[in-house]
Order: C-alpha cells, then sequence, then structure tokens
C-alpha cells in the first residue's frame, strides 16, 4: 500500500528525526538521494549543464547540497538564486567550493536555454498559491528548453496537502519527495505537474497520525480479490442485480451486465428493459422484467446507467437492504435523503460534472479541488463515493484516509466506459468486498484493462470489459 501524509505529519516526524541526528544530517541524506537520481537521469554526470532554481526554504538547500555533489563528479553547475540573502548558507558555500556558479534571475535565461538539467528548488512542501513572478517567468524559460527537469520534494506552485494548482507552477519529467509522499503527488491536477515521482527514504519512521491517502498496489488488490472455494456456487459467490438501460440507452445495460459477469460475483441478474439486448450478448445473464423487488435473490445492486427519468426503479432499488451503487441517471434521480436513510452500504460513482450537480457548483470547482470534493459529497450523502476522473478517488463514510488510484489511461475517456465500471464495482460488492474495497478493486482493474485495451491506440467500453480477466490474472501474478 503507498500512503501519502499530510505536510503537518510530515514536517512531525522529521523533526523528531532531527532530534535524534547531527544538525544537518536530514538535509545530507535529501540532497544524496536527489543527487542520485539527477545522475541516473543525466546518465552521464561529467560535462554535463546542471541549472538549480533556488528559493529561500529547505528546498533551496536540499537543491544546492546536490548540485555540490555533481559539481564534483564534473558536471557545469549553476545555482539561480531567487533570494539571495535568504538562500540557504551552509549549502550555497558547499556549492561553491566544489565549483558551481551563481546568478541572479535576471541573467538565467541562457543557462537554462543550454542545460541538460534543471533542478526546481523554489518553494517547499508549505508553498500555496502559484508561483510569484519572478519564478513564474523562470518557469516558462524551462517550458522552452530541452532539459529534464527535477522537482525537490514536488514541483514549485502545487499545493502539497490538496493537489491543488490555484496559479503558475513549473511542471517536472521527475519529482524526488523525502520520507513519505504527499497528497500532491497522487491527485491530479498536481499529479500532472509531477512526472514520474520517486521516493527516497530519508529514516522516517512511520507516522503515527493517519495517512490522508492510500494507494492499492498489485499486491494488495490479490490479497482484497474474491476467489471461489471447492464449495462455492453461483449463490455463496454472490448475485448481483443490475437494474439499468432504457429503450433509448439499451448499451449502457449490456456494458454494465458485461463489467458484472467479470467482477468475481457468481451470477448477474438484469432487470429493465434492454433484456433482449442483454441476452443476446450474455445468454448466461438471469433476465426478468419484474421490477427489482420480485427480481429475486440478490446481494447487491447497480442502479441508474442508462435509467432515463425512471426514478421508481432507482427508489426501488434503494429501499433494498443490500448494498447498491448509484451511478449515471441513478445519481440524478435519487432522493439525497433516501440514501442517507440507507443501513446497508451506499456506493456512488460520479464523474465530476456529476458531482458538481450534486455538490450544486460548477465543476470547474470539483476539478480544482477533488480532494475537498470527493470527501464532501461522502459526508452528505453518508455514503461511500468514488469520483471518476484521471485520478479516481474513493472516500468512505468514516473518514479516515482517501483511496486514490492511478491506473487509467486517457483512453478511457469514452462512451459507456464507466457503465463498465459500475458493473464490475457492483460485482465486487456482491461478492462480499466492502463499499471503499469494492470501488478502489474495481477502479484498478478497471484501469489496467483499460491500458491493455488500448495499448496507446483508441478502444470501445467493450474492449475495457473484455480485458478485465486479463488485468485479474495480471494483478494475481
Amino acid at each position: 500500500m503507498r500512503t501519502a501524509y499530510s505536510v503537518e505529519t510530515v514536517r512531525a516526524a522529521e523533526r523528531v528525526l532531527m532530534a535524534r541526528l547531527p544538525e544537518g544530517a536530514l538535509m545530507q541524506r535529501a540532497a544524496a538521494g536527489l543527487a542520485a537520481a539527477c545522475a541516473e537521469l543525466l546518465g552521464r554526470v561529467y560535462g554535463s549543464r546542471v541549472v538549480l532554481l533556488v528559493g529561500s526554504g529547505d528546498n533551496g538547500g536540499d537543491a544546492l547540497y546536490a548540485g555540490a555533489r555533481l559539481a564534483r563528479r564534473g558536471a557545469g553547475v549553476t545555482a539561480v538564486l531567487l533570494s539571495p540573502e535568504r538562500a540557504h548558507g551552509a549549502g550555497l558555500a558547499a556549492l561553491r567550493r566544489a565549483g558551481g556558479t551563481v546568478t541572479a534571475p535576471d541573467g538565467a535565461e541562457e543557462p537554462i536555454l543550454r542545460a541538460d538539467l534543471v533542478v526546481d528548488g523554489i518553494v517547499g512542501i508549505g508553498g500555496k498559491g502559484g508561483l510569484r513572478p519572478d519564478a513564474e517567468r523562470l518557469a516558462g524559460v524551462v517550458a522552452r528548453s530541452r532539459a529534464a527537469v527535477v522537482a525537490v520534494d514536488l514541483p514549485s506552485g502545487v499545493d502539497a496537502d490538496t493537489g491543488e494548482v490555484r496559479g503558475p507552477a513549473l511542471r517536472a519529467d521527475l519529482t524526488v519527495t523525502f520520507g513519505a509522499y504527499k497528497p500532491g503527488l497522487l491527485i491530479d491536477p498536481a499529479r500532472e505537474y509531477a512526472g514520474v515521482v520517486r521516493l527516497v527514504d530519508i529514516g522516517l519512521a512511520p507516522p503515527p497520525a493517519d495517512a490522508e491517502l492510500e494507494a492499492l498496489q498489485h499486491a494488495d488488490v490479490a490479497r482484497l480479490l474474491p476467489l471461489p472455494s471447492a464449495e462455492s456456487d453461483k449463490y455463496r459467490r454472490g448475485v448481483v442485480g443490475i437494474a439499468a438501460g432504457s429503450a433509448r440507452y439499451p448499451g449502457a445495460a449490456v456494458l454494465a451486465v458485461s463489467g458484472a459477469l467479470r467482477g468475481g460475483a457468481g451470477a448477474v441478474r438484469y432487470v429493465g428493459p434492454a433484456g433482449e439486448a442483454v441476452l443476446a450478448r450474455f445468454p448466461e445473464t438471469l433476465v426478468s422484467d419484474a421490477g427489482p423487488a420480485k427480481a429475486g435473490r440478490v446481494q447487491a445492486w447497480v442502479v441508474g446507467p442508462g435509467a432515463g427519468d425512471d426514478a421508481a426503479t432507482v427508489a426501488e432499488v434503494l429501499a433494498a437492504d443490500v448494498p447498491v451503487l448509484l451511478d449515471a441517471d441513478g445519481l440524478r434521480l435519487a432522493e439525497r435523503d433516501a440514501v442517507r436513510r440507507r443501513t446497508a452500504p451506499t456506493l456512488m460513482t460520479p464523474h465530476a460534472g456529476e458531482a458538481a450537480a450534486l455538490l450544486g457548483v460548477r465543476r470547474e470547482e470539483v476539478e480544482e479541488a477533488r480532494l475537498a470534493a470527493v470527501r464532501e459529497l461522502a459526508a452528505v450523502y453518508r455514503a461511500t463515493v468514488l469520483l471518476k476522473g484521471s485520478t479516481t478517488l474513493v472516500a468512505g463514510t468514516g473518514g479516515g484516509p482517501v483511496r486514490v488510484n492511478a491506473t487509467g489511461t486517457p483512453w478511457l475517456a469514452t462512451a459507456g466506459s464507466g457503465d463498465v465500471l459500475s458493473g464490475l464495482a457492483g460485482s465486487l460488492l456482491a461478492a462480499g468486498l466492502g463499499a471503499v474495497d469494492a470501488g478502489s478493486v474495481a477502479a484498478y482493474l478497471h484501469g489496467l484493462a483499460g491500458r491493455f485495451a488500448a495499448d496507446g491506440a483508441p478502444m470501445g467500453a467493450h474492449d475495457v470489459a473484455s480485458r478485465i480477466p486479463e488485468a485479474w490474472r495480471d494483478v494475481m501474478g
């Protein structure tokens, strides 16, 4: 499990460690890891040209000490001091002793445009808001250069705690972060600025506070996947009900069923007007036209994809005493109080536009502050919320860490992809997973399946569903 901690929690852990170490030792550890990552990215250090963008905080000191290490290996290193009077004194002295040079922002354009590598040490993890004018101008020069960019701890201009980008920010190819991941490195839009993220161990003990974020890895998903035993039958494995589709959108039902059939439950019951279309594609589906309450035994329901204006079916499903996944039209048609009154788990799966409508805000506000939005929705509806997007977030009803998933691909932004995800997650609910686990495992498998299906080219939602078994096998190793 990859975990990310708040700035306050990380700083508290650093203070505990620094109290046990000689002065400056922690910064030297960070600088050593940073210099090693820079050297690996450069490939050949001797003769390379490196520019350090140095702010007034500890990140500037990390950059200066790392620059000194690179200079001793034969790199030509130039430090651009944005606040010369507040630059880290010992780090600056070390750089000069190693043969590095110093310049002001006004003289930085030529060195940056000639550089092989730029190290962003402008703003530390406590920075708020976008870059200041001098730093913004330098970021523009860096963007025009051909240099690789390495950010120290996180890219300057992004919010470490929230992943928000409230102004100009510097884009990195590689971010070298120290001690623990910060939430902003795992959540868009900030994640897009971080590039590849490398964690450097500087000896921090595991923070005592809860993590802000968790990111499942292969081993975590493998542990959670429902596997049949020798005594399993289709009912013991779970039955998921799909109430989806309409005369106008029969494909939504087909796609939701396609995801559900590959999600670990033993059987899929379909209720709705698209029964013929579902059976034509998936004859193993148990189809009923009697309505959810009379459809037969189910351990979880999925309701909403392609449902049009069928509010009665949504209300009937919400009255069931089993886990329910609400998606698409179901989110719009569900009464808030009906969701809040439920005692069985509810998993809501909005995209940013649907989340904005539920919260009564603009879509841009959700996209800019995804972590705050998913937590607010979970609190308002007393439900687990899976906020879809380039980084999918899953927030539970009891607070605690938010799950983040980044296994997807931009090619998943295709019609029907969310219907497949809903069926997959609903099947995992029926198989016995809790709402947070079902949502986060489904997002993980769905993202992997999307990668396998696309392989660098366009694909359709049905392609994603067909590759879920491959994603499952990949996770199980």
